[in-house]
Formats: structure tokens, C-alpha cells, sequence
């Protein structure tokens, strides 16, 4: 048993720097950081940092940037700092040299309950599958992905309009508190796990997002499309094509602030119209509000601007 954890923290985006932080005032000494290579980003090609880089030159940790995670010359400095536990959270599958390199393991954070929601977008897919509560969970890492034995989990409730990043936020902060109370439990030498059955396919998956994935489709149910809009918000966002009948062409549209409604209101089942609460799209079954909306070239803006410069008459869900 120790007084404290030497540890190696591996992550790359904000959701990471939030469980980084906890650790870094805890007991426990954070004594290296593994991250991505600095790339170029956006349309300037500008290199960039990963989050958790920009705070561990922030904190002066040490930080290491492998192009690959087999190399000899990472692998020997990875060794040479002696850590006790690497934990990962949001990074990327580690080979075997790797996680069992350390003398306690190598432990996860994952954001969902396992064995739920293993992969890439738990959090999105979480709330488009309407789910009531969800969570976070930690496990030591083994040869296949999010299945190792579950450490510690904490769960809670979701609303029915919670976005990604809402709930992105809220995962973050339950997740930093779960991450340090099982680095205290592997510490004080006394774990208790429960093992994952990774052949069990019967289970929700989380796979990586693509954008097939996030077209709305307004012959579905208000229910179902409410549910994708919401899990995709901020990032990368639910869209829709609208036929214009001034510019004869389809227009993409991207879909934010969404909200189930019951309205009388029915002005037209072939595209959006207004309220003085904000854009209504009538849906296979049920009605959907919108408060924010993007057309395509255009910057983000609330149902107001939009509806200022806009004539919802002009808009269709097919050709008319």
C-alpha cells in the first residue's frame, strides 16, 4: 500500500482536461502526459495543441507526443517514468506494451455504464436512444475495447431536452470525481471489480458518428427526431435539406435547441412555419420547436435573426 500514485495520464480533448485537473489536485502526482501529435487545424492550417496538452504546458507536466504508440524511443521514455497507474480517458486503443506496463494496470474512464454504450460517442448516442439515465464508468483496460473489468461506476438521471454538450459537461465533472475515488481505491490496494461478458452483442453500441448518421428524416416521429437533434448539439449537429422554391434548389440546414410541443397550430405538414416561440417542424407523428437553426454558409442564429431574413413559405420539406 502507498501513501500516493505516480501517475501518466492519457487523453486528448476538453472532457479530458477535466478528469487531468482532479487529478493534478489530488494526492496523487500526475508525473507525465501522453497526448496527440500537435496538427494543423481549421482553415488557416494552423497547428494546433490538443486540450490536454494546452493545460499541461499550462501546469508544467511533462508531455509526450508519439506518432505511434509502438516506437522504441516513446516506449523507453514512457518506461523511464517509473508511473504506478496510467489512466486514459478519451484517447486512443493502446497495444499491449502499453497498458500493462505499469505495476497496478492501466484504467479507463468511459462515459456511459458499462457495458452499455462501449465505443466511440457514448454520450451522443446515449441521448439519441432516448435513454433515462446514463453515467460514467471506470475499468482496467485490457486487449479489447471498453470491455475490462468495471472498477467503480456513477449514474444519473437524464431530462428529456438534455443536449450533448449539457450532458458532455455534466459527465465531465461526475467523471473527474469517479476517476480520483478509484485511483484512491487501487492506492489503498483494496478493488473490487466486476467483469464485462465482451461477446454480448445484445447491448446498445456507441459507435463513431458519421454524417449519414445525423440527417433528419421529418417522416419520422417528433419523439425520434427531438432525440437525434438534441444528441447532436452542439457537435456535430443534426441537419435537414429544405427545398427552395425562390432559389429552386436543396438547402442544408442545421438543426439546434429542440424542444417535443403539442400544438393545434397545424399550418402545414409539408414544412416549417412559425410561432412567437420559435420554428415548428411537424414530423411523422407530433411537432418539434426549434430555437436556433443554420443554413448552410450561414453563421448559427436564433429562430428571431433567422425568421428576419427568412420566409418560411419558401421552404419544403419535398419538391412541391
Amino acid at each position: 500500500m502507498k501513501d500516493k500514485l505516480r501517475i501518466v495520464f492519457m487523453g486528448t480533448p476538453e472532457f479530458a482536461v477535466g478528469i487531468l485537473e482532479a487529478l493534478v489536485h489530488s494526492k496523487h502526482e500526475v508525473v507525465g502526459v501522453v497526448t496527440v501529435a500537435d496538427k494543423p487545424a481549421g482553415r488557416g492550417q494552423q497547428i494546433q495543441q490538443s486540450a490536454v496538452k494546452q493545460f499541461a504546458v499550462s501546469h508544467e507536466l511533462p508531455v509526450l507526443q508519439p506518432e505511434k504508440l509502438r516506437e522504441e524511443a516513446f516506449l523507453t521514455e514512457l518506461a523511464a517514468i517509473n508511473a504506478d497507474l496510467f489512466v486514459v480517458v478519451a484517447f486512443r486503443m493502446l497495444p499491449d506494451v502499453v497498458w500493462k506496463m505499469p505495476a497496478l494496470g492501466t484504467i479507463n474512464l468511459h462515459a456511459s455504464l458499462l457495458p452499455k454504450y462501449r465505443g466511440a460517442a457514448p454520450i451522443n448516442w446515449a441521448i439519441m436512444n432516448g435513454e433515462s439515465e446514463t453515467g460514467v464508468s471506470t475499468f482496467f483496460i485490457n486487449e479489447n475495447i471498453d470491455t475490462g473489468a468495471i472498477i467503480a461506476q456513477k449514474t444519473i438521471a437524464l431530462s428529456k431536452d438534455i443536449s450533448a454538450g449539457e450532458l458532455h459537461d455534466q459527465l465531465k465533472s461526475i467523471g473527474a470525481e469517479l476517476t480520483v475515488e478509484t485511483v484512491d481505491q487501487i492506492c489503498s490496494g483494496i478493488v473490487s471489480t466486476i467483469e464485462q461478458d465482451p461477446s454480448d452483442t445484445n447491448l446498445p453500441f456507441a459507435p463513431k458518428i458519421f454524417k449519414a448518421d445525423c440527417e433528419i428524416d421529418w417522416n419520422h416521429s417528433a419523439e425520434l427526431n427531438h432525440n437525434r437533434i438534441r444528441g447532436l448539439s452542439p457537435y456535430p449537429a443534426a441537419w435537414c435539406k429544405l427545398w427552395s422554391i425562390k432559389k429552386s434548389n436543396w438547402i442544408t440546414f442545421k438543426l439546434f435547441g429542440s424542444s417535443l410541443v403539442n400544438t393545434d397550430l397545424v399550418k402545414r405538414k409539408d414544412g416549417p412555419f412559425s410561432t412567437s416561440d420559435g420554428i415548428i417542424f411537424p414530423c411523422g407523428t407530433g411537432f418539434i420547436l426549434l430555437k436556433e437553426i443554420q443554413a448552410e454558409g450561414k453563421k448559427r442564429m436564433d429562430y428571431k435573426s433567422f425568421l428576419a431574413g427568412n420566409d418560411l413559405t419558401d421552404l419544403y420539406y419535398a419538391l412541391p
